[in-house]
């Protein structure tokens, strides 16, 4: 089986990508379905069917698939190399996954409620939300690459400036966003 060890790698490096392209583009979508609501009663109605169509494919043809697949391929990793699963660095990786999975699933519960037009979200939280994803990519990658749990000190605080970075950019951009044209 270690002769396969790329192929597999391969296909969950892939799988990752498209997992975090529909957990990046779902809360965009639902951003979107949140500002027609601001619409006419006509193009209301046709958007967010349109958005509610787009937001289920999304969900069940592409971020659904490829996090489980995405999770097989990190499995069968994890079996040819045990002997990360007795690294630091990966504990704090797997930490890492199990809020990317807790954010996976809340972001199902939302779909669900949108997916019903049940909007309980303003699209200022939705843009908060859509930057989680983003906070835990940085995370795991920055952890597979240099697998250092002895300078995750750094990383969290990077991570934290990262987070301010971004709550700093969704700021302006509503202050942007908010000035009379």
């Amino acid at each position: 089986m270690a002769e396969y060890y790329n192929y597999i790698k391969a296909l969950h490096l892939i799988f990752v990508v498209t997992w975090f392209a529909g957990l990046f583009y779902m809360p965009r979508l639902f951003i979107y379905h949140i500002e027609a609501r601001e619409k006419p009663a006509e193009a209301r109605a046709v958007l967010s069917e349109q958005f509610r169509i787009m937001e289920k494919r999304l969900w069940y043809i592409i971020t659904w698939p490829s996090a489980i697949l995405c999770t097989i391929f990190a499995i069968g990793l994890l079996t040819l190399m045990p002997s990360w699963l007795s690294q630091p660095w990966m504990h704090i990786k797997l930490g890492f996954i199990v809020l990317l999975i807790a954010y996976h699933l809340k972001t199902h519960q939302m779909f669900l409620k949108f997916q019903s037009e049940n909007f309980s979200y303003t699209s200022q939280y939705m843009r908060i939300w859509n930057e989680g994803a983003t906070l835990i990519l940085f995370a795991v990658v920055f952890l597979a690459i240099l697998k250092s749990s002895f300078q995750w000190l750094y990383g969290l605080g990077g991570l934290l400036g990262l987070a301010v970075l971004l709550m700093l950019g969704i700021r302006l951009y509503k202050k942007v966003r908010e000035e009379p044209k």
